[in-house]
């Protein structure tokens, strides 16, 4: 595994992808005044655009739902990415080269690279699509017409037919200028003797695509008895394909799945398309593989499962519901033996996964076949817990009628419900248990217990991220003031004086994120800090602000990223640089005034509640007149 990305590849991405070019491609953007964009938020829905960007800082802010960042975490939040592939997407779309961490330096898949085999795909996609109108065809549309499958259908998931042929797709990549070093490696092609030829060939075809919709392989179906080859053949690991981190059609699905909080995990091609064409849009999965480590962790983003901030929706009838997993199962071997794999996985994924397994074992492409859509969404409306799944199956076998055989029942539940983390689920578990196979609950308890080993690691999560205080309005005079003379030190640190900035404490803003925010500047280095990184850019304010923004979000580490975004973006009174040094002079000053006046009224109350010593009275009054000529001299000059 590749190291960490290096922090002047990350900070080189920031500068040189333009966050108005990435948002436009999901949000019409119009303009909101001098710098400043805005539209509707594609996180939330809304009516009014409350979605505003900032290009000449790359950062975004929704005063709708609150959330922010920069430009790579946009990625992160429309793509459903991790940081990481956030910042490789990027890469692959500006062509820069990203090196690796890690004892020494260590390179990935070039993008260039990346994007011709990504355009490979893309027009092969195409290509079978075509092909799948041809009089070759007939045995792949008839395949589709007996499983339900129109045209329609087969056109809105790009499936498509591979002549039986050894070289079609080879010459027609080549006449498009594809080299034979490139598709060697593209996962489309198998190398013999004489060369390379057709991987795929006389097949129904499948279009996998990752997150972003960007074709990266193929799910190919056997056709007919004379092909000796597996029934389903997909495309081999290759350096844009890794099947342990592709689920297919989650680029149809990743908005269901993130609005609805819900996703359904089938176990084929044919099962993704009944569901979806059911109206069961959220409908993924896996491609050759079992479901894994790096599924959950997929869905788990989009889904928002053990999180406080994302893992409930409220649903139409009013009622709020929990991020939810749901499998569909064989109800053979094969497919508890997939249940299980899911309920050893991370629990805080697995207590949120059920299971739906059709009385008649039929999967979702059959049961839609043979009862229609309904049948296949009451399927999914009904779901059990995958734990009561496997302690369930666990008894399976055992005769519960006679002693002996709820004996050897419990000797087998008890290491299954011992496996249970989460301590109210498993005591929930225990009684029902108890009550499954008849027999005492302490008995069952302490079998439970025996066969624990491992204790509960439940990790809470605390998203101490915050922009007002709940004691605090923006509407406030106070709060305003101080929320606009931040964002002129985070928009326009160029012209904000250093010593008046910098002189002021965090205990002079009344908003707890704010005081943070300026304890947060103040660990810099204040913005003395910034006008070294001015210098360090050859005077070039437009990237000393960029870096200086980011330093903060990284530095922040998640806990201010909104507030530093909210004000990064925000309006404040003017737009001309020409007059923000006046402007932020003043509100600077007025920030100071109105700290002042309130340390004032304090010291006031304490020296009126006489409480205290003559020293005490004595130091305090000298304070006191400290401050009235301060404030006195800070309105005369302003």
């Amino acid at each position: 595994m590749a190291g960490l990305i290096r922090n002047e590849d990350i900070a080189a991405i920031r500068q040189n992808a333009k966050i108005e070019d990435i948002v436009s491609e999901h949000v019409t953007l119009r303009s909101a005044g001098v710098g400043s964009m805005k539209g509707l938020c594609p996180f939330h829905d809304e009516k009014t655009p409350s979605f505003h960007v900032r290009p000449t800082v790359n950062l975004w802010h929704c005063f709708g739902c609150g959330e922010g960042g920069d430009v790579i975490s946009f990625v992160q939040r429309i793509n459903h990415q991790s940081f990481t592939e956030a910042v490789e997407y990027l890469a692959s779309r500006l062509g820069y080269t990203l090196t690796y961490e890690e004892g020494q330096t260590v390179r990935r898949q070039e993008p260039g690279k990346r994007q011709r085999l990504v355009e490979a795909h893309r027009l092969a996609e195409n290509f079978f699509i075509e092909q799948l109108a041809s009089r070759q065809a007939g045995a792949a549309r008839a395949f589709l017409g007996n499983r339900g499958f129109d045209a329609a259908a087969a056109n809105r998931f790009g499936v498509g037919y591979a002549p039986d042929s050894w070289d079609t797709l080879l010459r027609f990549l080549r006449r498009h200028g594809f080299t034979e070093e490139e598709l060697a490696v593209s996962g489309l092609f198998s190398t013999g003797s004489r060369g390379i030829y057709d991987r795929f060939r006389g097949r129904l075809m499948w279009p996998i695509r990752d997150i972003t919709g960007a074709t990266v392989g193929f799910g190919a179906r056997r056709l007919g008895d004379d092909d000796k080859g597996p029934k389903y053949l997909n495309t081999p690991e290759t350096p844009i394909y890794k099947k342990s981190q592709v689920l297919y059609g989650l680029d149809l699905a990743k908005k269901s799945i993130s609005t609805e909080k819900e996703v359904v995990v089938v176990e084929g091609y044919t099962d993704v398309m009944a569901a979806h064409l059911a109206g069961i849009t959220n409908a993924v999965a896996t491609c050759g593989t079992a479901f894994g480590t790096e599924h959950a962790k997929i869905l788990s983003r989009l889904i928002g499962v053990g999180t406080d901030s994302a893992s409930s929706v409220v649903l139409a009838d009013g009622h709020s519901r929990g991020g939810r997993v749901i499998f569909t199962f064989d109800g053979d071997a094969a497919g508890q033996k997939a249940a299980l794999r899911a309920f050893h996985e991370d629990q805080r994924f697995a207590s949120q996964t059920y299971v739906a397994i059709a009385s008649s074992g039929m999967d979702p492409c059959d049961l839609r076949l043979a009862y229609g859509d309904e049948a296949l969404r009451q399927l999914i409306e009904k779901p059990k817990p995958l734990f009561d799944f496997v302690v369930r199956n666990s008894l399976a076998g055992f005769d519960l009628e006679t002693v002996e055989g709820r004996v050897q029942a419990l000797q087998a539940a008890a290491p299954v419900v011992s496996q249970i983390r989460d301590t109210a689920l498993r005591n929930g578990y225990i009684r029902e248990l108890a009550s499954w196979i008849s027999m005492p609950l302490g008995e069952v308890k302490r079998a439970v217990q025996r066969g624990s080993s491992n204790t509960n690691r439940d990790s809470r999560e605390k998203n101490v991220g915050s922009t007002y205080s709940s004691g605090n309005t923006p509407n406030d005079p106070v709060v305003k003031k101080q929320a606009q003379a931040l964002a002129t030190v985070l928009q326009y640190p160029q012209v904000v004086d250093v010593q008046q900035f910098d002189s002021l404490s965090a205990e002079d803003f009344s908003v707890p994120s704010f005081t943070a925010l300026k304890e947060l500047i103040e660990s810099l280095g204040g913005l003395a800090h910034y006008r070294a990184l001015v210098s360090s850019a050859e005077n070039n304010t437009a990237i000393a602000t960029e870096r200086w923004l980011a330093e903060l979000l990284e530095a922040s580490a998640g806990s201010l990223d909104s507030v530093i975004t909210r004000l990064s973006v925000g309006q404040i009174p003017t737009l001309e640089e020409k007059d923000m040094a006046e402007f932020a002079r003043g509100i600077l000053a007025a920030v100071t005034t109105l700290s002042l006046t309130s340390k004032i009224a304090r010291l006031r109350s304490r020296l009126s509640r006489g409480e205290l010593t003559e020293s005490e009275k004595t130091e305090v009054f000298e304070n006191l007149l400290e401050m009235e000529k301060r404030r006195r001299e800070l309105n005369e000059n302003n």
